[in-house]
């Protein structure tokens, strides 16, 4: 189920593959508990915009963030072209999932998930960011090129044949460096890889992958 997993302070984190998909209900959600050691999964409903909201196992919030503050429970965040990210602090129970689309990207939601982790102690925060549609692949009109590199310069690209396009990856990175936030970027393009979901790729018969986070009781092995 899982093709990159990594564990940073009190946190471990995943991208999942293609092969499940997290759109419940169905069989990738509900392996999360085992494969994690956690009890339950939070999930959010996200609408590509900047809201961060607490992750709640009997709650499904509407927002683009959603914050982990405890063990037991895993967050996940569901992509199929757009940046999944995974912020974790190193010293602190803390960590967030992100759904940064280009709507959300640009209006402030990786700033807004930094923050809230801030605001709760958060003093080493770093960054995973997950495979999603590449700049070579993600081909926009002109105007709308120009519109989102206004608002996170960097954002504007060219696609492999010649036509404007953006490339969230790189402008999702440029906002964490902004932020003083060190981040890995995973890779893969979700439109040229055929192990990962694409909606530009699949239409509206694509699935969803994603990333998942979960954190650990102080004194638990990494």
């Amino acid at each position: 189920m899982f093709w990159f997993r990594e564990q940073y302070g009190r946190a471990e984190l995943a991208f999942t593959d293609g092969s499940s998909d997290l759109a419940p209900p169905d069989r990738g959600l509900r392996e999360i508990p085992a494969a994690f050691g956690v009890e339950r999964v939070a999930i959010m409903r996200q609408v590509h915009g900047a809201a961060v909201a607490l992750a709640d196992p009997d709650a499904v919030p509407t927002a683009d963030a959603l914050l982990l503050d405890r063990p037991g429970v895993a967050a996940v965040v569901r992509v199929a072209d757009c940046v999944p990210v995974v912020l974790a602090d190193a010293t602190a129970p803390l960590g967030a999932v992100v759904h940064a689309g280009r709507v959300g990207m640009a209006e402030g939601v990786i700033a807004a998930a930094v923050g809230a982790l801030r605001d709760r102690g958060a003093q080493q925060v770093r960054a995973w960011i997950g495979p999603h549609a590449c700049g070579s692949c993600y081909e926009v009109p002109e105007a709308m090129a120009h519109e989102v590199d206004a608002l996170v310069p960097g954002t504007a690209a060219t696609t492999s044949w010649g036509t404007h396009s953006l490339d969230l990856g790189a402008g999702v990175a440029a906002q964490l460096r902004a932020l003083d936030v060190a981040h890995t970027a995973v890779g893969g393009c979700t439109i040229e890889d055929e192990r990962f979901h694409s909606y530009r790729r699949q239409g509206a018969a694509a699935g969803r992958f994603g990333a998942v986070l979960a954190l650990r009781e102080a004194g638990d092995a990494a």
